[in-house]
């Protein structure tokens, strides 16, 4: 198991995940369309070429999908009861198709759970980047994860 416990993610700890991911046209008209967004920013190149952009833009739903997926196995692995809720969620900069995207988390706060003896509630920061050092997304996500067992 790849993931860390609650008692693990100490605020502070930042975390580089080690891979990117360079999004393509076939992931994000996929995404769109399984998603039923029609938006012609995602999924229509002649109407998106008239925008301001001059070409398509990665589904923003898709950016942050990403960017919480390529966290999990540093992250929540194995480790994860649930997830709590996403706030604060910013797409600074737009995503286009051929752009790579990187990663990295930091952990934000954590508690005890009031409910859960064997759980507590940990918020990470996590924030995308693409390949020119933008930062294209965002968000705070709090978490439920499970204690280490007892030994």
């Amino acid at each position: 198991m790849a993931g860390l416990y609650f008692e693990e993610l100490t605020p502070g700890l930042e975390i580089a995940h080690p891979w990117g991911r360079t999004v393509t046209e076939a992931d994000n008209v996929l995404f769109s369309c399984l998603t039923l967004n029609p938006q012609p920013l995602h999924i229509d190149a002649d109407f998106a070429s008239k925008s301001e952009f001059g070409k398509p833009l990665v589904n923003s739903l898709f950016t942050l999908g990403l960017m919480i997926g390529m966290s999990v196995n540093d992250t929540t692995m194995g480790t994860l009861v649930a997830n709590l809720g996403m706030t604060d969620v910013t797409f600074p900069k737009p995503v286009f198709h051929g752009d790579t995207l990187r990663m990295k988390t930091k952990v934000v706060s954590r508690r005890e759970s009031k409910s859960r003896p064997n759980a507590g509630i940990v918020e990470f920061e996590h924030i995308a980047t693409k390949q020119t050092g933008e930062v294209v997304a965002r968000c705070l996500r709090q978490s439920l994860l499970m204690k280490k067992p007892a030994a």
